[in-house]
């Protein structure tokens, strides 16, 4: 017996829909992949920094105070042009 045509079209219909749920589950499952090795990298990242921050402090101590700075000159002004 021969399916009839409309019972085709609804087959390869939920086929097609299947295969698109498929595909969303996948591309949600690689982005948040992504953002947890992203957010970790982030961590990581963080963490070095304020380890840095720590050693820089501890090898500077409070031997090495912060000089002021000289306060700015202004520019001279260039003669105009005629």
């Amino acid at each position: 017996m021969q399916k009839s045509l409309r019972s085709q079209a609804e087959q390869h219909f939920a086929a097609t829909q299947k295969k698109a749920a498929q595909a969303g589950k996948d591309k949600e499952k690689a982005r948040k992949a992504e953002a947890d090795h992203v957010a970790k990298l982030r961590a990581l990242r963080l963490a070095k920094e304020a380890a840095d921050k720590e050693a820089a402090e501890a090898t500077a101590g409070p031997a090495k105070a912060k000089k002021p700075s000289a306060p700015k000159k202004e520019p001279a002004r260039k003669p105009k042009a005629y």
